[in-house]
This record gives C-alpha cells, structure tokens and sequence, in this order.
C-alpha cells in the first residue's frame, strides 16, 4: 500500500481512457483511398447472423446413408468452395461424424437485398462437378460468368480416392506434400493419352470444381498406370489433404439432402442489436449514478473499472490484442458482456461495503482499504471462478469442434455426445469468460490502485467520501 503513489491514480486513468478509446475507434493506417488496420476497433467485429441476418442449416446423408468420416469431409470441402464461390468468406462449417450431419452457417452478404437462401442451399447440398481439363482457358456463360473451356480429359467419376502422401520428387529426390491419385479403369487410359500429349509442354492439366480452378500442374511425362500424383504448391500436409477431399468430394457418389434450415432477417437482427445497445447504454449510466451517489469516491472508481471492463471484453472480441482474429459476436455473445459487467458491479459492491464495516469499526482509512479489498477477494474469487466454469462448459459443449475447449472437453467429458450447432451460445460463453477476467483486472487491481491513490491525497481524506464517518 505504502508503495502506491498519488500519480498512480492518473496513471491507471489515463491508460483506462486510452484503452477504452482504441477498443471502441481503432487505430488504421491510411495510403491513398485504402486502410491498413493497426489496432481493430468496434467496426472491425465480425457481427453473427442473429445480428447481421443470415442462414443456419444442417445437412446429411439423403435416404438416411451411414456415410463415413472421409466423405462428410469432401462434402464440407465442396461446401466450403461453393461458398468461396459466391463471395462468402465469413462462414463456419464444419462436419459432425458422429450424428452424419454437417453444420452451415453464414451471414447476409454485405449490401445484401435480394438475396435468396432457399436457392443458396440448394446450390451447396447439389452434388460437386469434378473435371480435369487441358488448359485452363475460359469463356462466358449466358450469365456473364466465367466457365472452364478446355477440353475433358477425366471427370471425378474416373478418380476412385485421391489421398495425401508425403514423398520424395522424382526429380529431386527431395521429399514434399503431394495428393495421390488413383484412377480407375475408365479414366486410366484417357488420362494417359492426355498426359502423352502435354508431357513436356507449358500446357496443365488443370483441375475444376464447377467453374473453380482448384489446381493446374504441369505433366511431366506420360503416366500409363493407374496412380498419378500432383505436386508443387503443397505448404503443409494439411494444404495436400484439403485438395484431396476437394478432389473426392467430386468421386464420391455421396447425395447429401437438407435435415434443418432457418434463416434470420437482417432487419430484425440489427433491431434487435440497437435495442440490445441502447438498453445497455441506459443501463450503465444508471449503474454509474447508482455507484456513485451509494459509495461516493470508491463508487466513481468503480465506473472507471466498468469502462475498462466493457472496453476489454470489446478487445478481446475485435481482435486488438492482435494474438487471435476477430471473433464473431452474436446476441448471446452481448448478452455475455452484459452478464460479466453485473459480476463486476457485484464486486465492486462487496468491496464497496467492505470498507464502510471496517470505517465504522474505527479504523484508519489506509487499514480499512487494505483489508475491505482483502477480504473483498475471496468473496469476489468464488462468484467469478463459478462463471468460469460455466463459461468452459459452454465453450467446450456449443463451440466449433476445433475450438481449444472443444477439443478438450469433446475428448473427455462429452465424448459420448455429437458435435453441436450453436455457435451463439459460444459466442455468450467466451464474452463471458473475457468478461470475467477483465473484472480482476480492473474491478480488483486496477480499482484498488486508484482507491488507494486517491486516499493519499489531503482532500480526499475525509471519511465521509468512502462511506465512513468523520472522524
């Protein structure tokens, strides 16, 4: 306590300040008519589709088909490039082999006014087209669009599996990541052929997905057997695997059907959200009254600790902390803030009745801040430590398989239970969890270095200003 100076207060204000306005604004870069963010603000929050509108939809196997785990993940492969396609990049999608089913969800495009989602998913439950051609020139269609030209060599049908490997080039001897293909008996001598011709020349054989190029290599020499291999743009394992279940996606005869569809109206999503923001503004400003005029000098200290707080949990969703991406926030996810701020309102609340008992048991005012604070502690602790739990527990059950606690808990408690498709509750768990922790870090130390900052100077001594009385 003796080590806390009176500067400390502005100190810790100022950084407060600063960090509330560059969670909120942002900070970007700016070179002719574009911008380069460097901090991400609250524009830079991906908003989920309860906000923004969008589609939620299930799909699995038609005729109740017992698919396997290699063809639920080309079909998501497919999905994924289908939604690429139309200029949807902020999806999630993921497959559950557990109950068949693979989980789609995105947004409204930006802009967006005529949309329509029953064409949209039909479009990515149709089964992928899969064509290898020579060349990789184009043309238009009558919609304007841009549809491979080149002549077929084989089609997905021709491709029994197409796998992962990592082996030595044949050239260099050295080892990389390729995609194995092993063709059939229809596709083996038209490939062969193909490849006798364009063996040597600066012509691919380039591969398409409806109308995306998905890969476009080069023959080196002619293959006359039924295994061909494609090399030469693979990073990772995982590069190599993504175009092999692409490339099965297509030889696969796996019809996937609709099992639940719902869609939310833009409209009533950013209704939704100003109604959310205004109720939370008229909160918190009542909160900020209610603090104050009840605790005086420790009450104001608490709505500093507030701001830090709500501008925290904003940090952590934008992505300013630059560690993580931004993460999609959802009516949940907000609810989630809301939730964490009444914990540390809470906790500022106990503090704040902590110091009024030790003033009126008579003692001095730097005593009565050092133990209200300590023994604030553990009754603070155990509140939050509860809503962490809970917090996990939702993450790990409602999150995307890959998710950290997911991953986890998916290994261990709910092993027995398939993935699920409620990302808006993870979105409530982890605003929860960053709620939670930014209230330690500003409803806890950051208040208590201003509190006890603030006591050392001469005027604000009085007892009075602490809840206590004058003595």
């Amino acid at each position: 306590m003796k080590k806390t100076k009176k500067s400390t207060f502005f100190v810790v204000f100022v950084l407060i300040l600063l960090f509330a306005a560059s969670s909120v604004l942002g900070l970007d870069y700016r070179y002719g008519d574009n911008s380069k963010p460097i901090i991400n603000g609250v524009d830079d929050i991906r908003l989920g589709i309860d906000i923004q509108g969008g589609v939620d939809v299930t799909f699995g196997p038609a005729n109740d088909v017992d698919a396997d785990e290699d063809q639920l993940n080309a079909a998501t492969e497919t999905i994924k490039t289908r939604l690429v396609a139309k200029g949807i990049n902020d999806s999630e999608v993921y497959s559950d082999t557990k109950s068949d089913r693979i989980i789609v969800r995105f947004p409204w495009k930006a802009g967006e006014t005529n949309f329509d989602p029953e064409k949209a998913v039909k479009e990515l439950g149709e089964t992928a087209e899969l064509t290898f051609r020579k060349g990789t020139d184009t043309t238009e269609d009558e919609n304007g669009e841009a549809v491979p030209s080149g002549d077929i060599v084989i089609t997905g049908k021709d491709v029994s599996r197409a796998k992962a490997v990592y082996i030595p080039d044949e050239d260099t001897n050295e080892y990389e990541y390729m995609v194995q293909l092993t063709l059939d008996s229809s596709g083996r001598d038209s490939f062969y052929e193909a490849t006798k011709e364009l063996a040597g020349s600066s012509t691919p054989i380039s591969i398409w997905m409806d109308n995306i190029m998905i890969s476009a290599p080069t023959v080196k020499s002619a293959i006359d057997n039924e295994v061909a291999y494609i090399s030469g743009s693979f990073e990772s394992m995982d590069d190599a695997q993504s175009l092999a279940d692409k490339i099965n996606s297509g030889a696969l005869p796996l019809k996937i059907e609709t099992k639940s569809f719902k869609t939310i109206s833009p409209t009533m999503g950013e209704g939704s959200l100003n109604a959310i923001l205004l109720a939370g503004a008229i909160a918190l400003a009542a909160i900020a009254v209610y603090m104050i005029f009840l605790y005086k000098l420790p009450g104001f200290v608490a709505v500093l600790a507030l701001i830090g707080q709500v501008a925290g949990s904003i940090a952590v969703v934008s992505g300013w902390f630059g560690f993580r991406e931004s993460s999609t926030l959802t009516i949940p996810g907000i609810a989630g803030i809301i939730l964490a701020v009444g914990m540390g309102v809470d906790a500022n609340i106990i503090t704040g009745e902590r110091l009024k008992e030790e003033l009126r048991s008579g003692k001095t005012l730097d005593s009565a801040i050092k133990i209200a604070y300590k023994k604030a502690f553990s009754a603070i602790l155990d509140g939050n430590i509860t809503n962490v739990i809970v917090a996990i527990v939702l993450m790990g059950a409602f999150g995307v398989p890959t998710s950290f606690f997911s991953s986890i808990l998916n290994k261990t408690i709910f092993a027995a239970f398939g993935a699920t498709a409620e990302g808006v509750v993870y979105s409530f768990g982890f605003t929860l969890l960053a709620g939670v922790i930014f209230n330690f870090i500003m409803g806890v130390f950051a208040a208590r270095l201003m509190v006890t900052s603030l006591s050392k100077f001469e005027c604000f001594k009085n007892r009075k200003l602490y809840g206590g009385d004058v003595k």
